[in-house]
């Protein structure tokens, strides 16, 4: 049978298993192994820098891409400050650490970091707390200053364009966006602060797949589109839900996906867990699927107990709002 033409051609990007390629000429090319590089990644950080305005690197998770940032950003007795109510994790990864001289202090980012920090770490916006950090107050200050803006995005917030250092996702959440891949990424202006994190990355093995990469670059296809819609609803559930009489606080920081709300108290979080029949009971964000969980589970004493995060996917926006107002009917 013959071959049309154009068959050859590919419309989406090539997914590339490999792990070593011929030397070319004798010496190592482009690619040699894949611990360094490998062509999928490669073609995914160049479509992540250019969201970001930077020089990208891939890892095989958000976390992987944090432990990169401090193993290569923090000397042995230095002080992490970081923003107070951000991801929890960040916490406890800083906290593991501890042995190897890496100090923690939690300060509010929506004013200057404290003086002594040697590495500031901000979240735009915090997870779950939805705070925004002041990022120009800490962009003055004289240390490197990473922040996490998995919750904005890059098409809401550039944190380089305000003088950030670092810029870290969790590509899990709405990069990728479909609840299928682990994925972290840092993005630096700087080309020798993007060297010094891939030779860690690379020395340390926090490698993302291929597998991994193309999933995360498929998912950049149609982030604009999901990330839209999903705001979108989450604007007016978020309205909807600050004049439930149920309701005592909503948290959102007037764009993006995610909503914090609170009820009375942990039984009050717990019932509306039970009670929800269309948004999945289950933790993460960001993902096409609504998702709905008490954190007080995860976060303890840092946050009220009766807080309830909502990742808003690509369901009905009225479907959406009848389920979150019947399950508040069983506070």
């Amino acid at each position: 049978m013959p071959v049309r033409a154009g068959y050859h051609r590919r419309v989406g990007a090539p997914l590339d298993r490999s792990a070593t390629w011929p030397y070319e000429d004798g010496e190592p090319g482009r690619f040699s192994y894949v611990r360094a590089d490998h062509p999928t990644g490669a073609a995914c950080e160049e479509a992540l820098g250019a969201l970001d305005g930077g020089h990208a690197l891939l890892y095989p998770s958000g976390m992987g891409a944090v432990t990169t940032v401090v193993l290569t950003m923090l000397r042995p007795g230095g002080t992490i400050a970081l923003a107070e109510g951000a991801y929890y994790g960040h916490r406890v990864l800083f906290d593991h650490l501890a042995p190897w001289g890496a100090n923690v202090v939690e300060f509010d980012q929506t004013g200057p970091p404290p003086a002594n920090a040697d590495l500031i770490f901000l979240e735009a916006p915090a997870n779950p707390l939805l705070t925004m950090p002041d990022l120009e107050a800490a962009a003055t200050h004289p240390a490197p200053v990473i922040c996490d803006a998995t919750v904005a995005t890059p098409l809401r917030l550039r944190p380089l364009e305000h003088g950030t250092d670092v810029v870290v996702h969790s590509a899990t959440k709405i990069l990728a966006g479909h609840d299928d891949v682990l994925a972290g990424v840092t993005v630096t202006r700087d080309p020798e602060l993007r060297d010094r994190l891939h030779l860690t990355r690379r020395l340390a093995g926090i490698v993302a797949s291929a597998d991994t990469a193309w999933l995360v670059h498929r998912g950049l296809e149609t982030l604009e589109t999901r990330l839209a819609r999903q705001e979108a609803t989450a604007s007016v559930l978020a309205e909807r839900l600050a004049a439930h009489p149920a309701v005592t606080t909503v948290r959102y920081p007037g764009f993006s996906f995610l909503i914090a709300f609170d009820v009375a108290d942990g039984e009050a979080a717990a019932r509306v867990e039970r009670a929800i029949r269309v948004i999945e009971n289950a933790t993460s964000l960001g993902g096409v699927r609504s998702k709905l969980e008490a954190r007080h589970r995860w976060e303890g004493d840092r946050i009220p107990t009766g807080l309830i995060r909502l990742s808003v996917g690509l369901e009905e926006q009225e479907t959406l709002w009848a389920d979150v107002e019947q399950a508040l009917a069983q506070v």
